[in-house]
C-alpha cells in the first residue's frame, strides 16, 4: 500500500482498539510505528556516515595546505557543517517543532519550505551524490583489501617481491556483501549495523594515529611546513590543483547532510523535539569527528611531512607490524559496509516509494512473500526491492572498476556536495521557515556564508577535475 494509505491503516488499527490518535503504544502521531531512536543511535548514525574513506585522505590533504592552513580549513569546515545541520534540523517538521507535520526525506523538508525547480534540482544533487558516495566507498573498501593481502605477500614471500595485486576482485565481493545488506528493508533497522561500523571506525582511527605517533617518535619529531608542499617538488600549477583538491577532500570528510533528516526520522517522538535530540547528535558526532580529523590528519603529516600518502595506511608500508595494519584495514572495510548501507537507504526508498506510487496495483512492485527464517522469524521479501537494490549495487561496483582513483574522486564528491546539499538548501529553507526577513543581518550573514562556500565549492570541483583529467591520461579500464 501507498505511504498515506499505510499511515491511514496504522491509525485506525489504533482508533479500533480504543487507542486515541497520538496516544498509541505502538503508533507515532502519523500512524507509522513508534520510532525508537536517540541522541546516541543518532550519533552512531552521523559517526558512521561522516567518519568513512575521507578520514584516511585528510593527511595528504594537509600536506598540500601546511601546518597553518590545513588544521584551519578543517575547523572551519566543522563549523560550517555544524552550523547548517541545525538550521536544517529544525525543517524536520513544518510549523511547530513538536507537533508540526513531519518531513521524512531530505527532499520533503526541500518539497516543504522552497518552489518546485529547487525540489528537482535538490533531488538529482543528492541522490547523485549517493551514487558518488556508494563508487567512492567501493573503491575504498578495495584498496584496503588489496593492502592486507600485499601485506600478508609482502610477509611470506619477502620485502623485494612484487606482490602485484588486481582490485577487481576485491571490488566485487564488497559489491556482493551490499547485494545482501542491502536487501534490509529501511533505515530503522540498521542501527546495530551502525554501531559495528561506528566501532571499526575507532578502531582504524587509533591504529593509524598510533601508528603515526610511533613513527614520529622514529623520525625523531614532527614534518612538514608552514605553507604544505613546496613548488619545485611540484609545478606550481599542480601545487594550485593540489591546494583546491584538499579543500574538497577536507568537504568530503564531512559531508552527511544529504541524509540528515533521513537519521532524524528515527528519533523517537517529544518530549524533547527531534530538532533538539538531532543537534545534540549532530553536536557530539561533529565534536567528536572533528578531533579524530585533527588527530589523525596532522599526526600522518607530522610523519609523513610532504610526502603523505593519499591513503594514510599505505604510507607505513606493508610491512611490520603487517598484523596490525591488517586490523586497521579490515575495520575500514567492515566500517564502510556499514556507511554504503547508512547512505543509499535513503535512495533505496526514494525509488520504491515512487514505484508504489507509479503502479500502485502491481505485484512485483507491492507484493511481499513471506520467507521463513530460524528462530520462528520471517523476512518479507519484496520482488522489486531485490532486483531494484542489486542493480544498484551491480552498476555502483562497475563504475568503481571504471574509475579506480580513490584520492581525485573523494575530492570531487567533496566539492559537488558541499554547497549545494550542505549549505544552499539548509540555508534557504531555514530562511523560509523562520520567515527571516530579506536584507535583514541575519539574512545577509546566511546569504554571505551561502556565497563564500560556493566560491569554495567550484574552486574544490576545478582541482578534483584536473586530477581526474591526469590520472585517465595513463589509465586503462578493468587493469586496476
Amino acid at each position: 500500500m501507498g505511504e498515506n494509505g499505510a499511515a491511514n491503516y496504522y491509525q485506525n488499527a489504533a482508533l479500533e482498539i480504543g487507542l486515541p490518535q497520538g496516544a498509541s503504544k505502538c503508533f507515532d502521531d502519523d500512524g507509522r510505528l513508534k520510532r525508537t531512536g536517540t541522541v546516541w543511535t543518532s550519533s552512531a548514525h552521523i559517526i558512521t556516515a561522516v567518519i568513512g574513506s575521507g578520514v584516511l585522505s585528510l593527511a595528504w590533504a594537509i600536506g598540500q595546505l601546511g601546518w597553518v592552513a590545513g588544521p584551519a580549513v578543517m575547523l572551519l569546515f566543522s563549523v560550517v557543517t555544524y552550523y547548517t545541520s541545525a538550521l536544517l534540523s529544525d525543517c524536520y517538521r513544518s510549523g511547530d517543532p513538536s507537533t508540526g507535520k513531519r518531513n521524512y526525506t531530505y527532499m520533503d523538508a526541500v518539497r516543504a519550505n522552497l518552489d518546485g525547480f529547487k525540489v528537482k534540482l535538490c533531488g538529482y544533487l543528492q541522490y547523485l551524490n549517493i551514487v558518488g558516495v556508494a563508487i567512492g566507498y567501493t573503491i575504498a573498501a578495495s584498496v584496503s583489501m588489496v593492502a592486507v593481502k600485499r601485506s600478508n605477500c609482502f610477509h611470506k614471500n619477502g620485502d623485494d617481491s612484487p606482490c602485484e595485486v588486481n582490485s577487481n576482485p576485491y571490488m566485487i565481493m564488497f559489491g556482493v556483501v551490499q547485494i545482501i545488506f542491502s536487501q534490509i528493508p529501511d533505515f530503522d533497522q540498521i542501527w546495530w549495523l551502525s554501531i559495528v561500523a561506528a566501532v571499526m571506525s575507532f578502531t582504524y582511527y587509533s591504529i593509524g594515529l598510533g601508528l603515526g605517533i610511533a613513527q614520529v617518535i622514529k623520525n625523531g619529531g614532527f614534518r612538514g611546513s608552514l605553507t604544505g608542499i613546496s613548488i619545485g617538488a611540484v609545478s606550481q600549477m599542480d601545487k594550485i590543483w593540489r591546494t583546491l583538491q584538499a579543500f574538497g577532500d577536507i568537504a568530503f570528510a564531512y559531508s552527511y547532510s544529504i541524509i540528515l533528516i533521513e537519521i532524524q526520522d528515527t528519533i523517537k517522538a517529544p518530549p524533547p523535539s527531534e530538532a533538539k535530540v538531532m543537534k545534540r547528535a549532530t553536536l557530539i558526532s561533529v565534536a567528536v569527528t572533528t578531533v579524530f580529523y585533527m588527530l589523525c590528519g596532522c599526526m600522518g603529516y607530522a610523519a609523513f611531512g610532504d610526502l603523505a600518502p593519499g591513503n594514510l595506511l599505505t604510507g607505513f608500508g606493508f610491512y611490520n607490524p603487517y598484523w596490525l595494519l591488517d586490523i586497521a584495514n579490515v575495520a575500514i572495510v567492515v566500517h564502510l559496509v556499514g556507511a554504503y548501507q547508512v547512505y543509499c537507504q535513503p535512495l533505496f526508498a526514494f525509488v520504491e516509494k515512487w514505484a508504489e506510487r507509479t503502479w500502485p496495483e502491481s505485484r512485483f512492485v507491492c507484493g511481499e512473500i513471506e520467507v521463513a527464517l530460524p528462530g520462528e522469524r520471517t523476512y518479507k521479501l519484496n520482488l522489486f526491492r531485490m532486483t531494484w537494490r542489486t542493480g544498484f549495487a551491480v552498476v555502483t561496483t562497475v563504475a568503481s572498476m571504471l574509475l579506480p582513483f580513490f584520492n581525485d574522486v573523494v575530492g570531487l564528491l567533496g566539492a559537488v556536495g558541499f554547497w549545494p546539499l550542505t549549505v544552499y538548501f539548509p540555508v534557504e529553507m531555514y530562511i523560509v521557515q523562520k520567515k527571516v526577513e530579506r536584507w535583514s543581518t541575519r539574512w545577509v550573514c546566511l546569504q554571505l556564508l551561502s556565497l563564500a562556500c560556493l566560491v569554495i565549492t567550484v574552486a574544490s570541483a576545478a582541482g578534483s577535475i584536473a586530477g581526474v583529467v591526469s590520472d585517465l591520461k595513463v589509465y586503462r579500464p578493468f587493469k586496476g
